[in-house]
């Protein structure tokens, strides 16, 4: 076979792929515009603004409450914004109801299903006392006490919980946005790194002499 013709078929072939490439990369590019929007879109239209006046605690609760300060005073229009509202801000003031609601810390690590169970058995104990025609008035009142406090915290628990899973179904959509943005991008670099070696390839073939031959054939 003839040198130029074996350059022309490679660079051809090197062209066509680059055009798929190309032709994939803008599918997977219009995927992540569609998502960023769409995030944006949604967050934007709950009007979720990030304080501009922030406690100790909450720039210091964990090691990535900062990006409350980064974002204060700012419109929630991003997945990332929506995850640091979620896991920094949310779910410190749904542990501070707790500490509130009991001081001794009783249902501080717990969440709305795992006061269910709790609050079942302070309303069992506060009908038992309500029952009992020897219990005090006073053991009465700390049983309703009790279980009020329950009830308000497992309500303040299905309120947050709800507001944070949307949001971090939010922020794990635009991560796959984000991925889809970045799966694009490689398209393109690979595609132009084609298209640079099939116009030398086609550079070499006409530079190649008409009769020179390779793959085992003779001039």
């Amino acid at each position: 076979m003839k040198r130029r013709t074996l350059d022309f078929i490679f660079a051809g072939g090197g062209v066509l792929v680059a055009v798929l490439l190309v032709v994939l990369g803008l599918v997977v590019q219009d995927q992540y515009n569609f998502a960023k929007d769409y995030v944006k879109g949604e967050l934007g239209a709950q009007k979720i603004t990030f304080a501009t006046e922030l406690t100790d605690e909450e720039k210091s609760w964990k090691p990535g409450s900062k990006c409350l300060t980064e974002n204060a005073g700012k419109l929630m229009e991003t997945g990332k914004q929506a995850e640091c509202y979620a896991s920094y801000f949310i779910a410190l003031h749904m542990r501070k109801a707790a500490r509130e609601a009991y001081p001794e810390g009783t249902y501080s690590d717990d969440t709305y299903a795992t006061m269910g169970a709790k609050r079942s058995a302070l309303q069992k104990a506060y009908d038992a006392a309500l029952a009992d025609k020897g219990a005090t008035d006073a053991a009465t009142v700390e049983a309703k006490k009790q279980l009020d406090a329950a009830t308000s915290l497992r309500s303040t628990f299905q309120t947050g919980e709800t507001l944070r899973g949307l949001l971090l179904t939010t922020y794990g959509f635009s991560i796959f946005g984000d991925k889809a943005g970045l799966a694009a991008l490689v398209c393109f670099i690979v595609a132009a790194l084609i298209a640079v070696l099939s116009a030398a390839g086609f550079v070499h073939a006409f530079l190649a002499k008409p009769d020179e031959m390779v793959l085992g054939g003779g001039k």
